[in-house]
């Protein structure tokens, strides 16, 4: 059942970054030839006005095909006849419609939520070496930690485990004003909890806010801290933390959702968490969309502001078939990428 689930909330985030292009192309005049969610061969089709409505057999991609998007043409409410910020806005849409979707996921995740634990030290386990005027003092907020903002608690250990393990730099909001512990010395220590012997930083966190603002308040945060979270992983990505082997694509993701509903207690949890991972799925599919790369809508823009800066400064026009020339090379080594991640992703499940 959550893998038809999957299939279904995959197909909705295409759905919804298309439907941002479509939305922008007809609010900016220009001619949408097709609207089609899903690839591959037409199950169904509508014929509008103007536009063909389709939906395809493969719940993979989608498009918003518009007339002169990668060529020339004579009409005048083609893509390529708009002016820059029309195509910019058109372009952006769709990464901005996911993006909305997450933060609206997300806001009704935490529509049930009672209250929110704030990253504000309430205690310190016993021996704690940090508690002190010139450390962390109980009514401490930690604000950043080495340069990261600190929206929730959970924040706090992820990116305390991301220093050197030795120091980390410490912006605090104390008594209303900002504290700066540089090169502060901070590592795990064993306390015993609960009769155990368990690692930890020896803080307890335990201030709530409640009410519709915090709700509002927190969701923008979390879908804040889903961005940082792509931007992290691409650092990680580039630095060689992580490898193309971890990375997943259509496949994966399914397979993931599927996990999620699977290990849920039962179908109320199982929907909040898929909820709430598909937010990070979705901001995520917005934060790459936008990444300057070929095929992209990020390089699209991109090469929309190189043209201008090109035609305003050295008086010379781009010829739009070289752009669908570099536009295709990304879309191949894309689409390269894509299968490479695909076969990954089926060897991981034949493996578990």
């Amino acid at each position: 059942m959550y893998i038809i689930v999957a299939i279904i909330v995959f197909g909705l985030l295409i759905a919804t970054h298309e439907l941002g292009h479509f939305i922008a192309a007809k609010a900016c005049g220009v001619k949408v030839v097709e609207f089609s969610i899903g690839m591959g061969p037409a199950v169904y089709k509508k014929q509008g006005k103007e536009t063909l409505y389709s939906l395809r057999a493969l719940p993979v991609g989608g498009f918003c095909a518009m007339e002169g998007e990668d060529s020339k043409s004579n009409d005048p409410r083609a893509f390529t006849n708009q002016v820059a910020w029309k195509r910019i806005i058109i372009l952006v849409a769709g990464s901005a419609m996911n993006f909305l979707l997450g933060f609206v996921l997300i806001l009704l995740v935490f529509s049930q939520a009672e209250s929110f634990t704030t990253p504000t030290i309430t205690g310190f386990m016993e021996d704690c070496p940090y508690e002190g005027e010139d450390g962390l003092m109980a009514g401490d907020t930690i604000y950043k930690i080495d340069g990261e903002r600190i929206y929730f608690s959970s924040n706090v250990g992820f990116y305390l485990g991301r220093g050197n393990g030795k120091t980390v730099d410490l912006v605090l909001i104390r008594d209303g004003k900002k504290i700066y512990l540089d090169d502060y010395p901070m590592t795990l220590r064993e306390y015993e909890q609960g009769g155990e012997t368990v690692l930890k930083y020896g803080l307890y966190f335990g201030v709530k806010e409640t009410g519709a603002a915090a709700r509002l308040k927190y969701s923008w945060y979390c879908v804040l801290d889903f961005v940082r979270l792509v931007r992290l992983g691409l650092v990680d990505l580039v630095t060689g933390v992580v490898g193309i082997r971890d990375m997943s694509g259509p496949v994966g993701i399914v397979g993931l959702i599927n996990d999620v509903g699977q290990g849920s207690e039962n179908v109320s949890d199982a929907i909040s968490n898929i909820a709430y991972f598909t937010a990070f799925i979705t901001v995520n599919l917005s934060v790459m969309n936008m990444l300057p790369i070929p095929a992209l809508d990020g390089g699209r823009v991109l090469f929309l502001v190189v043209t201008w800066v090109t035609e305003r400064v050295l008086r010379r026009k781009i010829d739009p078939k070289y752009e669908g020339y570099i536009h295709a090379a990304g879309l191949f080594l894309l689409f390269g990428l894509m299968a490479v991640v695909m076969f990954n992703d089926i060897v991981k499940i034949i493996a578990a």
